[in-house]
């Protein structure tokens, strides 16, 4: 297996330099042909979501279909799966960042009671606490 950096993943869903978009295909490719999945971590997640958010200025609703994709397609292993897709479903909704809902339901994992913030954003959000 091999991890994605955040850089890859970029190319793959923009297509903004034709030709390290290719390469990134030829790596799916070869990956999918052999059968070995590509790691996504949490970090490159978030950083996704911001470069496509804040760098590409991508809506909400276009941000959610490329997490969703991924998450989907079996080539990528994704760090804490379950939890991705839960801050996703929080994010499509609400109005903190997912790197917000992510680091959420990673406290609520580790067996915390809540999340302290001062982000307005997450007021009434469940599993955190408004400074």
């Amino acid at each position: 297996m091999m991890a994605l950096d955040t850089n890859v993943l970029i190319r793959f869903v923009t297509n903004d330099d034709a030709g390290q978009a290719a390469t990134v295909e030829r790596l799916f490719s070869d990956s999918q042909r052999i059968r070995e999945h590509l790691f996504i971590s949490t970090p490159v997640m978030c950083e996704l979501v911001w470069v496509l958010k804040d760098g590409l200025h991508q809506s909400r609703t276009e941000i959610v279909k490329v997490i969703e994709r991924l998450i989907e397609d079996d080539l990528f292993q994704i760090e804490r799966r379950p939890l991705v897709f839960k801050a996703l479903e929080q994010y499509r909704s609400g109005k903190a960042g997912f790197a917000d809902y992510l680091i959420g339901q990673l406290g609520g994992d580790a067996g915390c009671r809540d999340t302290v913030t001062f982000d307005k954003a997450l007021k009434g959000a469940p599993g955190f606490t408004i400074l």
